[in-house]
């Protein structure tokens, strides 16, 4: 049987018994969801393991996962029929919330803020109760139950972004944290050039609730598949300071592992702005994520 530090070296070398690294083409297609659903509230034991005390099956578990983040596995938590009913209507209601809002002001809105708009416009209409039940559910759910691992920034729902301490920038519809990320980001401009954009930045909880339930409906309701691209509300670090950057012109491959083939991220590795939240082949359960710059101080 391989030993550990072995198998460390040979994820280091991008094969894990024979098995190389799946080309992003095939990775980012859409498969079947197996029929096996399980509930949300049905924590299982395996994925409450932490990356210190995986075993070398479970860590090539943990790879084949982020690999293959867009297929469904074994051990997914996936929403029963009626939950996935439920945040389809979630989701409509935040986009009408985001169009009456417009989309810049929608990354810093708060939770309580968001529902005092929504209550006084019958553009959007009031969360129901059952709505508000099912958002609170998901916020305090333990996210390594989706197999997702990563740190919690945001305790509470109603946690939100100040304002004063935020600052638009310039053509991106995006804002950043004044001080540390600010800096960076221009530094970067400064040193990469004017190929290099701001393609997000911070992120209210109500931002990532968007983001991560429009995953979850497009994965069919399994919510280690969406969280596996995108962190489950509380747990972004846009929220708190780090922030995306692409190559002008290249739309949504920015966001893909294409992005760590282009001028731009090249040049920023050369510069030395490379230092990866998510890097390749990480154990936090999230896909590479070459675009995500993270703030030191964060």
């Amino acid at each position: 049987m391989m030993q550990r530090r072995t198998f460390i070296r040979a994820l280091a070398a991008g094969v894990v018994g024979g098995m190389a690294t799946t080309p992003a083409s095939a990775v980012e297609r859409m498969v079947p969801l197996p029929r096996a659903r399980k509930t949300v509230l049905q924590p299982r034991v395996w994925q409450k393991i932490s990356q210190a005390s995986m075993d070398e099956q479970q860590v090539q578990q943990a790879v084949e996962r982020i690999r293959n983040f867009n297929q469904p596995h074994r051990g997914d938590t996936v929403l029963p029929w009626a939950k996935v009913r439920l945040l389809k209507k979630v989701n409509r209601r935040f986009t009408r919330l985001e169009q009456w809002v417009g989309h810049a002001n929608f990354h810093l809105l708060g939770f309580d803020e968001a529902l005092k708009i929504s209550r006084n416009s019958s553009r959007v209409g009031a969360f129901t109760k059952q709505e508000l039940d099912f958002l609170e559910e998901l916020f305090h759910h333990d996210a390594s139950d989706y197999g997702f691992l990563g740190h919690k920034p945001f305790s509470q729902l109603t946690d939100e972004v100040p304002r004063k301490e935020v600052s638009k920038q310039p053509y991106t519809g995006n804002f950043l944290y004044r001080g540390d990320p600010v800096r960076m980001y221009n530094r970067i401009r400064r040193d990469v050039g004017d190929k290099v954009v701001l393609t997000s930045g911070v992120r209210s909880v109500i931002k990532q609730f968007r983001l991560f339930l429009a995953k979850a409906e497009e994965s069919g309701g399994n919510l280690s598949m969406a969280s596996r691209s995108l962190a489950p509300p509380g747990y972004s670090f846009h929220g708190i300071g780090d922030f995306d950057v692409g190559q002008v012109g290249y739309g949504a491959y920015n966001f893909t592992a294409r992005f760590a083939t282009t001028e731009v991220f090249r040049r920023l590795r050369d510069l030395g702005y490379v230092d990866l939240r998510y890097p390749e082949d990480n154990l936090l359960g999230v896909r590479f994520e070459p675009w995500h710059v993270k703030v030191r101080s964060t």
